[in-house]
């Protein structure tokens, strides 16, 4: 079973969705739980591969970035539409 922490800027992007992908979020993440790697998440490793970020989908559009901290715990540092997980200052 996976650990997870939340950053508060994932906090607060989460807060600012609407309740069905608040749901919907919900439901991977306790897919996620079990197995990061399930295939209905279609996680993978984000570019530039170096910084060891990942995401999974939470749906078509929506999306979960983490890093992974430890043995079966991981870092969710944002949640959001697909196009934005570049904008962000994930990379550092």
């Amino acid at each position: 079973m996976i650990t997870i922490y939340t950053t508060n800027t994932f906090d607060k992007l989460f807060e600012k969705l609407g309740y069905e992908i608040q749901k919907k979020a919900a439901n991977k993440t306790e897919i996620f739980k079990e197995n990061p790697f399930n295939s209905i998440l279609r996680t993978e490793k984000l570019h530039p591969k170096k910084f060891d970020v990942w995401s999974f989908r939470v749906d078509i559009n929506y999306r979960i970035v983490f890093q992974f901290i430890g043995q079966n715990k991981v870092l969710f540092i944002f949640v959001g539409h697909h196009n934005q997980i570049y904008k962000y200052d994930l990379f550092k």
